[in-house]
């Protein structure tokens, strides 16, 4: 891949978003329909792929105060933007929000699962006003809408999108065939500086979400716990434990439905964060110079997108994997680690984390992305001494991509009846 490919993939996968992903999706396809539409829907009904309900049930929604899809549903059909792509609910007030309640209220929304479908990330929403209706469906990808229509008071069907057969997505396969860690290495420490500077807008988004984290209560206050001193006389107040209170924070923020943007990776808020704040306190503890800690976030986040090529954008692993293998990455190039040692620190988290399963995104995910982010310390630590898991212990092989792609199979291939189960457990709960 040439570094002007490797650019437009980084900005095409590091993009901000205001509240979890899944539902914040379902609420911009509710938008492309509702606009469509032309007018506000008398009825809504939304069917979903397993692992976007999965995602979606447990986690609140900006500005309103209440988890789960009915409001976020609600919200977009009445005031999504779908040009906000997955800002969509960023005009959201308190005023909107009880007026989204009413609309709960009438029974207006329907969701169910998608039967029959092999795509994880699959989303159709059919609003409807009296006769006419329209369809939007977006798939693949968290803002990419495949198909749209229109059907009028006649029957007569006015199809606005339809790209579904088109969805081989060359462009991707070929970058995760011409990919791997050492052109990742590479492009992050060679690139001239100014074509990736771009990538300090991470760093905006997420460390004002820790910070603004700090002045409220959110979710079950993991990060603000590492801070007071209890936390503090337990943890140490050491680099280790402000790289996990900065990064919970932010997640325990985003989780429990906080107005505020953060900058997503792959798809995934609690990705963005897991793989910008480690290395933003680090470097910053460390004295690290502007320019390293930019190459080391280009770093986190292009190897955090590498490995989800191959994953998938949803799946029954746990995504802290991903994001804090990227941030070990940066961390062990902020300690001075060559290629070699960011190698190590790869293979080092896969032995460790692989195997940590997604049971839906909600505030205890703080929980999971504080043990990535920690193992991403220790795998940095051994990787800059030359200590590393070698091929001879578990899914590890001395080729570091292969490794990586073993990791991807056992989420992808072989974690298919887990998350099977565990959606089940999730809906039949009590």
């Amino acid at each position: 891949m040439t570094n002007a490919d490797i650019i437009k993939l980084v900005k095409s996968e590091v993009i901000p978003a205001v509240g979890c992903t899944e539902p914040m999706a379902v609420a911009l396809c509710t938008a492309y329909a509702t606009e469509s539409l032309g007018t506000t829907p008398d009825k809504i009904n939304i069917l979903l792929s397993a692992n976007i309900l999965k995602n979606a049930m447990g986690v609140g929604i900006p500005g309103t105060g209440m988890i789960g899809l009915p409001i976020a549903v609600a919200l977009g059909a009445l005031y999504g933007k779908s040009s906000y792509g997955l800002e969509v609910l960023k005009d959201v007030n308190p005023d909107r929000v009880e007026k989204g309640k009413q609309f709960i209220n009438g029974n207006r929304i329907s969701i169910s699962l998608k039967k029959d479908i092999t795509e994880k990330l699959y989303i159709e929403v059919c609003c409807s006003a009296g006769a006419v209706s329209s369809t939007a469906i977006i798939a693949h990808d968290h803002t990419n809408l495949v198909y749209l229509d229109k059907v009028d008071a006649d029957g007569k069907s006015q199809i606005l999108k339809d790209t579904r057969s088109k969805q081989s997505d060359n462009d991707q396969e070929e970058a995760q065939e011409e990919l791997n860690l050492k052109r990742v290495y590479e492009f992050a420490t060679t690139a001239p500086l100014a074509d990736i500077e771009f990538i300090n807008e991470a760093r905006k988004l997420n460390e004002a979400a820790s910070n603004n984290a700090l002045k409220g209560n959110y979710g079950h206050n993991l990060g603000k716990t590492l801070t007071r001193p209890l936390g503090r006389g337990v943890m140490g107040d050491s680099i280790f434990s402000h790289i996990l209170a900065a990064t919970s924070c932010a997640c325990d923020a985003r989780m429990a439905g906080a107005m505020i943007p953060v900058m997503c990776n792959s798809g995934s808020g609690n990705q963005g964060i897991a793989a910008t704040m480690p290395v933003v306190v680090f470097a910053r503890e460390n004295h690290n110079t502007e320019e390293e800690l930019t190459r080391a976030l280009m770093l986190s986040h292009l190897t955090a997108v590498y490995i989800k090529q191959s994953l998938g954008r949803l799946s029954a692993l746990c995504g802290c994997v991903v994001a804090a293998t990227g941030s070990s990455c940066g961390i062990t190039y902020l300690m001075g680690g060559s290629y070699e040692q960011v190698a190590y620190s790869v293979k080092n988290m896969i032995a460790n984390l692989a195997g940590i399963v997604c049971d839906g995104a909600k505030p205890s995910c703080s929980l999971k992305v504080s043990s990535g982010v920690s193992t991403a310390v220790l795998s940095a630590i051994m990787a800059i001494q030359n200590d590393v898991v070698t091929s001879v212990e578990g899914i590890i092989e001395d080729d570091v991509d292969k490794s990586i792609h073993n990791l991807t199979k056992v989420g992808s291939i072989g974690m298919n009846e887990t998350d099977r189960l565990i959606l089940d457990i999730m809906t039949h709960k009590g």
